[in-house]
């Protein structure tokens, strides 16, 4: 349950804290109040998409934040994925900067914006006042009936990934004699350039390396002499070596007179065996630097060799033998398509099999969903005032594609004589809305109690069949909390907490404000819903009747 929502700078709400109920909360105001905002902020916070437009003009930052509780148990998983403990009151805020930068965070750790729409998905599901329309779109609707049969598409999504890569590759290998002999000339001369080059793995670093001794041989050398002559000396003087163990033999024979002295010879005899070493070293380099005639220009020659092979065929010496083995196979599978032609047809014909198998249980499956959406929207419309009406699931025959080899589409009848249509021939905006409300209640049953948003679901529904729709969204509010925006009278006077959305003017800024209302505010804000701005009394006490009647029927109910 969302049980605190903080905006700041968000838009034209500057600062707003609104604490809801845990049944259905009703959110009204003037259009462009800024109501849709609250939602908007909501989705923010749930990882949904955010434009730095929302940022509002002048503020390096924007953020919303919301404690929610009772988080479903089914969200464990994912909390401690992220770090996190279950716990009764969690935690969640999202920080937009005007640079496009998010902070997100869970229980005062940081996630990204996909973790955090992972984690939205067990704390609140909104329903904007679009979604009807896509009730209109044919192909969305096998998605409605998925969802509502909980399908599981794995198996068959395995099936159909098999099936396709396999036609690919016959398909490949289909190509026409010309085509596939002009191909093998190509992969073939490119695979005697390879190998007539004769590769070594490592080879460039080591050669590039050996050019650059041989450029600077003569300093290279003379540096060697000089740290050779200076550590083994010569005709002339001492090295550091003979002078280190000179050193070293005479504080031994003073060590008698110091006991200080003798450790102090032990390290310089240290000093000397190292010393010693480095020589060993400095003659193995030395002999290294000896330049074998012609030399340079052989390693010249090498280098300008793999830099023409690195740019025709654009990647170093190392990754070429690795593409060199990736055209030996394809040169291979064109030299014997053949074999491995008639292999991968076996290899289809099993994969079509188990394809066809899947997308018949898959069908199987939805044939019986649909048999039962088709009763629960029935009576799900009947509470909503469309008694008369008939809804059908029409499923038909496809070719085999990402989901499955069906055709789902919707079919309604909303009067009694009248044939059942597609719903974008038959059915009027307040139809469609409330038919989505049907289906979104439906989809939510068995689900553990998530909020529920809906932003202005009601358009177009008026009079009677205004009154079913709040009567509608009261159930559903008494097993999980509803937030919904409306313009709807017969909504916000069954709402259980109504907040008002209005706009007004500080200083030289437009700010909007959200309130919860008392029993009197709510009297003014429903007879202005009725009577505009002009408020008669008679419009006041029909309000305060309308207030009393919703009670009156949640009591009953």
């Amino acid at each position: 349950m969302l049980s605190v929502l903080r905006i700041e700078n968000i838009a034209v709400i500057e600062a707003a804290d609104i604490t809801f109920d845990d049944r259905l909360n009703a959110m009204t105001g003037e259009t462009g109040a800024g109501k849709s905002i609250v939602i908007d902020a909501l989705g923010a916070l749930l990882g949904a998409r955010a434009s730095r437009e929302l940022i509002r003009a002048g503020c390096d930052r924007a953020l919303v934040s919301a404690v929610f509780c009772g988080v479903p148990a089914s969200a464990g998983p994912v909390l401690r994925e992220l770090g996190a403990e279950p716990q009764e009151e969690l935690l969640v805020s999202r920080e937009l900067f005007p640079d496009g930068r998010n902070v997100c965070k869970v229980a005062g750790r940081l996630v990204t914006v996909a973790q955090l729409r992972e984690l939205g998905l067990y704390l609140a599901q909104i329903h904007g006042q679009h979604d009807a329309q896509s009730l209109l779109a044919d192909e969305r609707h096998i998605g409605f009936l998925d969802a509502f049969a909980r399908t599981a598409l794995t198996a068959y999504r395995a099936a159909y990934k098999e099936w396709t890569g396999i036609t690919r590759e016959i398909g490949a290998l289909r190509m026409d004699e010309d085509e596939k002999a002009r191909r093998a000339d190509a992969l073939q001369y490119r695979l005697d350039e390879i190998e007539n080059a004769a590769l070594i793995p490592g080879e460039e670093g080591a050669l590039l390396e050996r050019r650059n001794r041989l450029r600077h041989a003569q300093k290279i050398t003379g540096a060697l002499d000089a740290a050779y002559a200076a550590l083994y000396g010569d005709e002339d003087r001492p090295g550091a070596i003979e002078l280190l163990d000179g050193a070293a033999g005479a504080l031994a024979g003073a060590e008698r007179y110091s006991e200080g002295l003798g450790p102090a010879a032990l390290r310089l005899r240290e000093i000397g065996f190292q010393a010693e070493d480095v020589t060993e070293e400095l003659r193995a380099l030395r002999g290294e630097m000896d330049v074998l005639p012609g030399e340079a220009e052989t390693v010249e020659s090498r280098l300008e060799l793999l830099h023409k092979l690195k740019s025709r065929f654009g990647a170093p010496p190392d990754e070429l033998l690795e593409k060199a083995a990736e055209w030996r196979r394809e040169l291979d599978g064109i030299l014997f398509s053949g074999e491995t032609l008639r292999k991968l047809e076996e290899r289809l014909a099993g994969a079509g099999k188990r394809l066809t198998l899947e997308a018949e249980t898959l069908t199987a499956a939805r044939q019986k969903a649909a048999a039962r959406m088709e009763k629960r929207l029935v009576a799900e419309l009947a509470e909503l005032d469309m008694a008369k009406v008939r809804f059908r699931v029409e499923l038909g025959a496809a070719e085999p594609g990402p989901d499955g080899a069906d055709t789902v589409r919707f079919l309604l009848s909303a009067n009694p004589g009248e044939p059942l249509k597609p719903l974008s021939k038959t059915a009027s905006g307040g139809e469609l809305s409330r038919i989505m409300l049907a289906i979104k209640n439906t989809l939510s049953d068995g689900e553990e109690a998530v909020t529920l948003v809906f932003d202005e679901v009601d358009a177009g529904v008026s009079g009677r069949a205004a009154q079913r729709v709040a009567e509608k969204l009261r159930k559903v509010a008494a097993h999980r909390q509803v937030l919904c925006v409306t313009h709807l009278l017969q909504i916000a006077a069954m709402a259980d907490t109504h907040f008002r959305v209005a706009k007004g003017v500080s200083g030289d800024r437009t700010i909007t404000s959200v309130d919860r209302l008392g029993y009197e505010e709510r009297v003014e804000e429903l007879a202005r819903i009725t009577g505009g701005s002009r408020i008669a009394e008679a419009t006041r006490g029909g309000a305060a009747e309308l207030l009393t009647q919703a009670e009156a029927w949640k009591k009953e109910w």
